[in-house]
């Protein structure tokens, strides 16, 4: 019975150690070269083809496995950054400091084929917008930041301004650095409050 067990673990660690290397050659290599197929991935992970539908039976199943890795990445960076504490300005300028360092480690955010992946993408957002929502709402709160938007509308244009700025890298306009930069710039003046209250023009 004991040998049984220790091959059934044996195999279960082999296991994991397969699935590990594949879910690593993937972020790698479909960030330099998105069109990768299945067969190179299984190359670069050094495991047969078969292998790789072993653990992943689809592409978009193995990018849904890499937002997966990289969102748990996410959240444990975010848990110590202590944004309940201090400006909430400031606190939001580490969220988003953190949120493209990330993108900087893991370029394979920056492809098409991850921003297409089916179901919702709100929900897959969800464990790192969570803490984004809750340094707006203790900064408009407190009057650090501007409540005159809804919260959900602030969330969305901040995704879209990291999108933007990832398109730019992609696209090879700007370096990390700079869209980085920009990036930083664009969501605290988005989110700083104004004195102008002029209405926005009516279309009818």
């Amino acid at each position: 019975m004991s040998n049984l067990s220790g091959s059934s673990r044996r195999r279960r660690a082999d296991a994991e150690r397969s699935s590990a290397a594949v879910l690593q050659a993937a972020i790698k290599l479909l960030a330099r070269r998105p069109q990768a197929g299945m067969g190179e991935i299984a190359a670069a992970a050094g495991v047969a083809r078969q292998t790789v539908y072993a653990h992943y039976p689809t592409r978009d199943r193995l990018l849904t496995a890499v937002i997966e890795h990289v969102t748990a990445e996410v959240v444990a960076a975010f848990d110590k950054l202590d944004l309940d504490h201090g400006s909430a300005r400031d606190a939001l300028g580490r969220w988003v400091d953190a949120a493209w360092h990330v993108v900087a480690r893991y370029p394979i955010l920056l492809i098409d084929a991850v921003a297409a992946l089916p179901g919702d993408e709100y929900q897959r957002h969800l464990p790192i917008s969570t803490r984004l929502i809750q340094v707006l709402e203790r900064g408009r709160r407190a009057g650090e930041l501007d409540d005159r938007p809804p919260v959900s509308w602030l969330l969305s244009a901040i995704v879209g301004l990291g999108h933007a700025a990832g398109q730019e890298v992609a696209a090879g306009r700007m370096s990390m650095k700079a869209a980085g930069d920009a990036y930083r710039r664009g969501v605290l003046r988005l989110c700083t409050p104004s004195d102008d209250e002029t209405p926005c023009p009516s279309n009818q």
